[in-house]
């Protein structure tokens, strides 16, 4: 009893404060941590703040005009004025409107028939259509829902005086509207085949930012610098292994998605995984760095993190791509998995070739490349 009493009121207030004295220099002295304190709730209600919009606005759309008229005019002015459609191109027909839905560069394509306006003179009640890429439903139910409530004012605006009698109930056109590649607004088909990006960013980037940093706190790391192999060697070596990882990870991924989601799959295998084999390489790339900047493993969990969350939300994978803000999507263009979501979800709903998927493929080989070379620029540093 006398020697738990010591340790009770033995306490001592001066060595308790050396202690946080020291925790708190240690702090000061750790650049990532305290740089991680400061900057990760700043990226986090810059992101949530500023960047997530779950009401997408201004979405890029493309017409196929059949007849330029009064009544055509006045209805794409009020799609552009409902602020959800942002008209981007003309297109010449059907086949370049199918292709740009393919390649993703528009949202939406409105066909407008030949004999337009004068079906609706002749009381016929014509349709326009339509197309709108539904791969991501929550992106365009807004717009869509948005819709019907254009063509009244169009008609009371237009069908005036003697033409006052073709404004009635029905209205005098509609609009036809055509849900491509996910007809049904199925959310697992654009949220599973996302995941299979999530899941590879999160697994690569964390295992091979732990990889160098846990041979240098092991005291390994002074043995691999003294053999006599090029830096380019040892990060190419190191990454190898986790290519194999992936892809089993992407496999396993697949058949999921198919056979207990039932995601749809219209494209190449060949072509998901060449996909897949470039969006590895590339964040074990970005694994790399990491490890040789931090200093220790707890380190490149942070740093992990710091590069995880950002492309989370500025992907396209939790929030429409369409809806963030010019600066949000200018950095959600400079992440890896921003591209292998289109890639993925190209292949596998749209069944895109080649010549839809290269303008996603060619930036991850060039994130790829410019990246490996920051790697091992850092990398020679240890080395001296």
């Amino acid at each position: 009893m006398k020697r738990l009493s010591k340790r009770l009121f033995g306490f001592s207030l001066s060595r308790w404060w050396s202690i946080v004295l020291k925790e708190f220099l240690q702090l000061r002295r750790d650049r990532i941590t305290f740089a991680m304190i400061v900057g990760l709730p700043i990226v986090q209600l810059t992101l949530f703040g500023y960047a997530i919009n779950t009401d997408p606005k201004h979405l890029p759309t493309a017409l196929v005009i059949g007849e330029d008229s009064v009544f055509s005019r006045s209805f794409v002015a009020g799609m552009k004025n409902s602020a959800y459609f942002d008209v981007v191109e003309t297109l010449p027909d059907e086949a370049a409107a199918r292709h740009a839905l393919a390649r993703g560069t528009v949202q939406f394509v409105l066909s407008i028939p030949v004999d337009f306006s004068r079906r609706v003179l002749r009381g016929e009640k014509p349709s326009l259509l339509l197309e709108a890429d539904a791969t991501d439903p929550t992106a365009i139910a807004s717009a869509l829902a948005a819709l019907p409530g254009l063509v009244d004012p169009v008609a009371a605006k237009d069908l005036t005086g003697p033409l006052a009698h073709l404004n009635g109930t029905p209205a005098a056109f509609d609009v036809q509207v055509h849900r491509l590649y996910n007809p049904e607004g199925i959310t697992q088909y654009n949220v599973v085949p996302g995941l299979m990006g999530v899941i590879l960013t999160m697994t690569m980037v964390m295992m091979t930012g732990l990889a160098i940093t846990r041979e240098r706190e092991r005291g390994t790391m002074e043995n691999l610098l003294a053999t006599p192999v090029l830096p380019v060697e040892v990060m190419t070596g190191k990454i190898v292994p986790y290519i194999a990882i992936g892809l089993i990870q992407a496999t396993i991924i697949v058949l999921a998605a198919r056979f207990v989601f039932h995601v749809p799959f219209a494209g190449s295998l060949i072509a998901l995984y060449l996909s897949a084999l470039l969006f590895i390489a590339a964040n074990l790339t970005v694994g790399i760095t990491l490890s040789s900047l931090a200093q220790n493993q707890l380190q490149a969990m942070q740093l992990t993190v710091f590069y995880f969350l950002p492309s989370l939300l500025l992907s396209g994978f939790m929030f429409p791509f369409g809806g963030m803000p010019r600066w949000a999507q200018f950095v959600g263009n400079l992440l890896p998995l921003t591209y292998f979501n289109r890639l993925v979800r190209g292949i596998l709903l749209k069944g895109n070739g080649w010549v839809d998927l290269w303008p996603s493929i060619w930036p991850l080989g060039v994130f790829a490349v410019i990246v490996m070379g920051v790697a091992v620029r850092f990398y020679r540093r240890t080395l001296d």
